[in-house]
């Protein structure tokens, strides 16, 4: 997918989060009427029209303010007009244009970036004719929707993702492999990556967010040629005062996106947090490769069988994806620091595996042989044919009479069987049903 990314600007209450909710189908911003309700920045993948990229719901901004919490809002409404490729503008119509609309249409105006102006919740004729007053705001793209009902926002969108395709045309780096290595903040990625090669080339310290910029490193030593990308951590937002924090958000991501394969570090005292299962899954959902590195396990009490229980443990937060390799390092005492490299190269080579179409039909049918899907409705499913996509992330076709019909359990099933007979470890696949 694109490293595309598109923030989600405005003032307070225009209904940023619902639109955000929309496009990532889900609920995942805390919505409600009161201002300023959105404090945890919110990221996540928006997909339309074939096309993906970076969503960010930044808080309501609020030009001059004295509140801690308003003045952070727009700092950070300020780093995504720096990191962002796009802006979507959200304005309200029920309330009209306000000063605060203004304020920031002024920081707006500024930009060379593109700058989509959402009215928000036109939702009949009398709205849209009051709407018509924000084109006093000086913008050449105006779209009126509604956030609620979903009304006007496909075209929106088309605008958005004609961007990509032009944005897409970009040439690639030479094709070498390219790690980033992603987690919570004061994991020891900076150390990992000093640890590896052998030099300081980043700034290690313990205060959280130090690492404020993704690095890239040429790898080349022992035969091994790679590129490793190191990324500020990615944390919950809870101190207000650390505006760093939104901005590594956004450079761990479009890292992410640059990445064939992740090495998300956990702190082995810690464990695994809902923010790095948070991380984990944006990596699956990316399709990247991912290899999980519990740090600091030098400092962990042993008893027998710690590493094994510590596995299952995490393999049960994980799951359904847990055919990946989990290596237990100290960065500080260089403990399997270069089995991690291995492990990674090992999970890049498992993502460009192609498997002919004889050996995919040869053991997978034997596999639905064994195993019939399920009767739905008196009808039995056939699966007659399989064959592997050509995309970048490993992607199988299964050809059937009722491909609706097939559900998650028979899939898991399928999925497993897979990986039980071709090596895809570490590396998400996708299963996709078609009509024969």
């Amino acid at each position: 997918m694109s490293g595309f990314t598109v923030a989600i600007v405005g003032r307070p209450n225009v209904g940023k989060s619902t639109f955000f909710n929309r496009l990532l189908e889900q609920r995942k911003a805390i919505v409600d009427d009161v201002s300023g309700v959105t404090r945890d920045r919110q990221y996540g993948v928006a997909e339309w029209a074939g096309q993906s990229f970076n969503l960010i719901d930044t808080g309501g901004f609020v030009a001059h303010s004295d509140d801690i919490f308003e003045i952070e809002i727009k700092k950070q409404v300020l780093i995504a007009l720096e990191e962002a490729n796009a802006l979507i503008f959200m304005v309200d119509a029920a309330t009209g244009i306000t000063n605060l609309d203004e304020s920031m249409a002024d920081v707006l105006r500024r930009t060379t970036k593109p700058v989509f102006l959402a009215v928000n919740k036109v939702d009949n004729s009398e709205r849209l004719l009051e709407a018509a007053e924000f084109y006093a705001l000086g913008f050449d793209e105006i779209y009126f929707l509604s956030s609620m009902t979903g009304s006007g926002t496909g075209e929106l969108l088309d605008a958005v993702t004609a961007l990509i395709q032009e944005d897409q045309a970009q040439p690639d780096e030479e094709g070498l492999p390219k790690f980033a290595i992603i987690g919570q903040p004061n994991v020891g990625k900076s150390s990992l990556l000093n640890a590896l090669i052998g030099q300081e080339r980043t700034i290690v310290s313990d205060i959280a967010g130090t690492t404020r910029d993704t690095i890239h490193t040429r790898y080349n030593l022992f035969k091994k040629d790679f590129v490793l990308i190191d990324t500020a951590g990615i944390r919950r937002k809870t101190k207000v005062e650390e505006d760093l924090e939104f901005y590594s958000v956004i450079r761990a991501i479009k890292a992410m996106d640059e990445a064939d394969v992740c090495l998300l570090m956990l702190d082995a005292a810690k464990g695994i947090t809902a923010q790095d299962l948070n991380i984990f899954s944006l990596a699956v959902k990316k399709g990247k490769g991912v290899v999980i590195l519990v740090n600091k396990w030098d400092l962990v009490e042993k008893e027998t069988n710690t590493a094994k229980d510590y596995e299952k443990q995490l393999k049960e937060r994980l799951a359904p994806f847990t055919d990946l390799p989990i290596l237990f390092i100290s960065v500080t005492e260089k403990t399997r620091i270069f089995r991690a490299v291995e492990a990674a190269l090992e999970v890049y080579d498992n993502r460009q595996r192609k498997v002919t179409t004889a050996q995919l039909n040869e053991v997978m049918l034997a596999a639905v042989e064994a195993y019939h899907a399920p009767v739905v409705r008196g009808n039995a499913v056939k699966i007659k044919y399989v064959t592997q996509l050509p995309t970048q992330v490993p992607s199988f076709a299964f050809f059937c009479n009722f491909p609706d019909d097939i559900k998650q359990p028979y899939k898991n099933y399928l999925e497993n069987k897979l990986r039980e007979n071709f090596n895809f470890k570490g590396v998400p696949v996708r299963l996709f049903f078609r009509k024969k």
